[in-house]
């Protein structure tokens, strides 16, 4: 069958269960569970108790809600209001003033935890409520805030940097060296360094006088029902990856790209349409893995570095974070604002 029809029916499936006032992380398995009944040989239960379970149990997944728990605590902390009466000063010269807190806190919090929805759901919970209150504009704040945590991809310990650098062979290190001219010489993993984060806030908080057992409790329980939130999103995002390798889109995608005979700076325009598209429905560690065998002769073919092309394919990557309708970043928002936030994030993203 046609890949446009297949494309355009679930797209449409997508917005009419959302449209019903389903749940995000429902309504991705829903389309998924559709393509791969319709599309697929695959018994789609099946698919889907297997898919789900592999990426709720994954132990790199562990970092995420204590990164949470700790931006919970700090939340409940005067750290949040010290933050920004010590950075007003420096930043009152600049346009955006105080906006810049979300991209310096994202930038910051990107090289310890190498997780987008961490760093987004993370600072987020510090400066979404202290921006709201010194008058901030929604649209600027949440714009900011969901461009600003794609950072995390781009910022080394890099989950996607790796992912390419093994799927299309090409050096780890010198990757990061080509992001910021040194490589990290990290003594602790990503969810080591989450753990000890958890307990510097716990000190912090005690220290200040603001730790007591209501306020650990409703730290614990709003951690638990963002973590909830996001992971439901994350399996569902990994069932519909799955349900898109069945059928066989990304891959037939890449085939027709590889057949268009286009120069270097051609080949690049259509690589970066081609990953702003499919990054609106896969996540950016599957659209590495799925698209890379059949993409990277064709670079290579074409005398593009290998290592320029890593770095490219970590920017259109965290284009995918915010690209509607499976925009990650945004969904993680939206769970913490309840806002609508395409339009507002679309709107801070072009001024």
């Amino acid at each position: 069958m046609n890949d446009l029809f297949i494309t355009a029916l679930l797209v449409v499936t997508l917005f009419l269960i959302l449209g019903s006032g389903v749940w995000i992380g429902l309504s991705l398995s829903g389309v998924a569970w559709v393509g791969m009944q319709l599309f697929s040989s695959r018994p789609a239960g099946d698919a889907m108790s297997v898919t789900i379970w592999g990426s709720s149990s994954s132990w790199t997944l562990t970092a995420l809600p204590l990164f949470i728990w700790m931006g919970e605590i700090l939340f409940r902390t005067r750290l949040s209001q010290d933050m920004f009466k010590g950075l007003a000063p420096w930043l009152q010269a600049l346009p955006g003033r105080l906006l810049h807190t979300n991209v310096a806190g994202c930038t910051i919090f990107a090289a310890v935890s190498g997780s987008s929805a961490a760093t987004c759901a993370t600072i987020g919970k510090m400066t979404l409520p202290e921006l709201s209150q010194r008058g901030y504009p929604d649209n600027m704040v949440i714009g900011t805030l969901a461009g600003a945590g794609t950072l995390g991809l781009l910022i080394p310990p890099s989950i996607i940097m790796i992912v390419y650098g093994v799927t299309a062979d090409v050096s780890i290190a010198k990757l990061f060296i080509a992001v910021l001219g040194s490589i990290y010489a990290g003594i602790a993993t990503a969810t080591e360094a989450a753990a000890v984060g958890v307990v510097g806030a716990m000190v912090l908080s005690a220290a200040q006088g603001s730790l007591n057992w209501s306020s650990f409790k409703e730290s614990l329980m709003g951690a638990t029902r963002l973590y909830c939130m996001i992971a439901l999103i994350l399996a569902g995002a990994s069932f519909l990856t799955l349900s898109m390798g069945y059928i066989g889109l990304p891959r037939h995608l890449a085939e027709w790209i590889a057949t268009l005979g286009l120069s270097q700076f051609e080949l690049i325009l259509a690589l970066t349409v081609f990953y702003i598209v499919l990054g609106c429905f896969l996540d950016g560690i599957s659209m590495v893995v799925l698209t890379m065998g059949v993409i990277m002769p064709t670079v290579q073919k074409a005398g593009i570095d290998p290592l320029w092309f890593g770095i490219f394919i970590v920017l259109v990557v965290e284009m995918a974070q915010i690209t509607p309708p499976v925009g990650f970043n945004l969904f993680v928002l939206q769970g913490m604002t309840h806002c609508h936030l395409d339009a507002s994030a679309d709107e801070a993203l072009s001024s």
